[in-house]
């Protein structure tokens, strides 16, 4: 693990760009005294699981050079991209905050199948848990929770007939941009819990890539932004 900042830089500066590492590395975009931003790749939990075969986790990892790091807000184990740590219970409570208030902007960009009939639009569909088949996550038009998303083709390749999305989720439900895609019948490539077995097949990870994070810094109210380009 190595830091390109651990120091506090002005916000014009805050927009950091990364490399991406090899499997299971972990890269720091930013670090000061109140929080760490990083890189998560895909296919390592944020947090520790259940079983012994699922404690390495981002979080552990981080701790191990920053015992103070604590988890903000979480990504799906397969999803890779810009994640925030506090540094303290007090930076983490004033971060939380943030996300709990939806004053944190997110966008994600995936590969999903097929070809999207508009150019852009909202996916404005209630999800709720899949008891039965846990963890999995399903539109639930009675007993759901509200669930937004925006969505904005970047390209489509008519080759392999998959497209290019710019992901803007409004709410943070689990699995939501997994679902919504699904729902509309355009599938994440590389998602084994929800996408078509000949989707998963050719490819070794979720295409799914949360590539900005943008909020306040808890300590100064700085305005801070991270991009991290999405590896595919």
């Amino acid at each position: 693990m190595h830091s390109t900042s651990t120091t506090a830089v002005p916000a014009t500066l805050a927009a950091a760009r990364c490399s991406h590492l090899g499997p299971g590395a972990i890269e720091i975009l930013y670090g000061d005294a109140a929080l760490l931003v990083v890189n998560k790749p895909a296919g390592l939990l944020a947090v520790p699981g259940r079983g012994e075969d699922k404690q390495d986790c981002l979080s552990r990892r981080v701790q191990a050079e920053f015992p103070d790091a604590l988890i903000v807000h979480r990504l799906d184990m397969h999803t890779s991209g810009v994640l925030v740590l506090a540094r303290g219970k007090e930076m983490q409570r004033r971060l939380s905050s943030q996300f709990a208030e939806r004053q944190v902007n997110k966008r994600y960009v995936a590969l999903v199948a097929g070809r999207l009939s508009a150019a852009s639009g909202e996916i404005d569909l209630p999800l709720s848990a899949d008891w039965p088949r846990r963890p999995r996550q399903k539109v639930d038009p009675l007993a759901g929770k509200p669930s937004l998303t925006r969505y904005q083709v970047l390209s489509h390749d008519p080759t392999t007939q998959r497209s290019r999305l710019l992901l803007v989720p409004l709410t943070g439900r689990t699995h939501q941009l997994r679902v919504h895609l699904l729902a509309i019948g355009h599938p994440i490539i590389g998602d084994a819990l929800y996408g078509r077995a000949e989707l998963t097949a050719t490819n070794t990870r979720l295409m799914l890539h949360a590539e900005v994070l943008a909020f306040a810094h808890p300590a100064s109210a700085q305005p801070l932004r991270f991009l991290c380009p999405a590896p595919f």
